[in-house]
């Protein structure tokens, strides 16, 4: 007889970053999940959010999914499409899915554990590592910092990097580019990130000026709605463009797909809803012949690399991990040695945040104070 689920509980935790992604997202917040069956099981998962909605992310799963997921059978796939169903009256994608994907992981982490292993092996895993590329939030750092920060790269053996552009004045743009071109080589990859914050206009203007620097991506640098700007941009770009991490269902990576404005697609595992449509859309791409470079939280999205058929490169954010953050009570599920990213094994998804502590204390973690609301 199949289980069912019996109970869901949550509690937000809200840790400042060791390095600031400046005055818009000064820290992250991580919704823990515990899922309850009735044959006993557990299984943990979480919802993320670098700034907007956390509590409306943890109200959803209090008052609209635990109860309507209450007595359905703890299969994945089955909880995702009638849990989707249910809530897309209050949006397809967005606050919906990042609160989706705290019951998809905490339920893929439960038939992980029940089979006695880790979430890569339990869907299969088919890279006995995957590259690791050095990312930073940095477009607030002075050139002096940017500089620093991709030296660090260099040191700890990344072969591939990125950095945030969108300065002001597009002469800045440049030059910062120019610089960590300089440090990396021309050997290393380079990529570039834009956060949304051009039009199609600047846009052209910034290719015709950065493109030199040999970049092996454009990551979104129009409003990740605007499909007709892409399909534009795309058809007549001399680099390759990617976006995804702001992209939240299978029909609208469909979509960019179809009309032929995207080379790479970035879906990040927690907006898409979790494990569940993550590994629809990448099928998608692969059918399509379309790169996928997962975006964000490594210890997650490197676990799902480790099962995907082709290789990819996995984003890690300087001194962002989870273990970094001081967030976990146990180790990480991953490692990274010399750029590579290889499964630590730990049973299912590998994540323990520990218990509830007191708001009023401290983590013993590099001295930072994190914040904790039960559900």
């Amino acid at each position: 007889m199949t289980a069912r689920i019996t109970g869901l509980s949550t509690r937000l935790i809200t840790v400042p970053l060791l390095r600031s992604w400046g005055t818009e997202a000064p820290e992250n917040h991580v919704i823990v999940t515990e899922l309850s069956t009735d044959d006993g099981g557990t299984g943990h998962g979480f919802s993320w959010t670098p700034s907007i909605g956390p509590h409306a992310v943890k109200a959803l799963l209090d008052h609209d999914i635990a109860p309507f997921i209450s007595g359905v059978e703890a299969n994945p796939e089955i909880v995702w499409d009638q849990l989707w169903k249910r809530l897309h009256e209050a949006g397809g994608g967005g606050l919906t899915t990042i609160a989706m994907a705290g019951v998809d992981l905490a339920l893929w982490d439960l038939l992980a554990r029940q089979s006695g292993t880790s979430i890569t092996g339990f869907l299969g895993q088919r890279q006995e590592s995957v590259e690791v590329y050095g990312s930073g939030v940095n477009l607030h750092y002075t050139l002096e910092q940017l500089v620093e920060q991709a030296q660090r790269w260099v040191a700890a053996g990344h072969n591939a990097v990125k950095i945030k552009v969108g300065k002001p004045e597009l002469r800045e743009d440049a030059e910062r580019v120019a610089a960590v071109r300089e440090v990396i080589g021309p050997d290393r990859l380079l990529m570039i990130d834009a956060n949304q914050r051009w039009d199609l206009a600047h846009t052209f203007r910034a290719l015709d000026a950065l493109a030199g620097y040999g970049l092996e991506w454009l990551e979104e640098p129009i409003r990740a709605d605007d499909l007709w700007a892409y399909r534009r941009l795309r058809k007549h770009s001399p680099v390759p463009i990617a976006l995804g991490e702001n992209v939240h269902t299978i029909y609208r990576f469909r979509d960019f797909i179809e009309a032929e404005a995207v080379d790479i697609i970035q879906p990040n595992i927690v907006r898409v809803g979790g494990i569940t449509p993550f590994r629809r859309i990448v099928e998608l791409a692969r059918a399509n012949s379309i790169r996928v470079a997962p975006h964000l939280l490594p210890e997650l999205s490197g676990q799902m690399a480790l099962t995907m058929a082709e290789a990819v490169k996995v984003e890690d954010v300087e001194d962002a991990s989870f273990a970094q953050l001081g967030i976990l009570a146990g180790s990480s599920p991953i490692h990274i040695r010399n750029s590579r990213l290889s499964s630590g094994g730990r049973p299912g998804l590998g994540f323990d945040f520990g218990s509830m502590t007191p708001a009023s204390e401290s983590s013993e973690n590099k001295g930072m104070h994190i914040e904790y609301s039960n559900s």
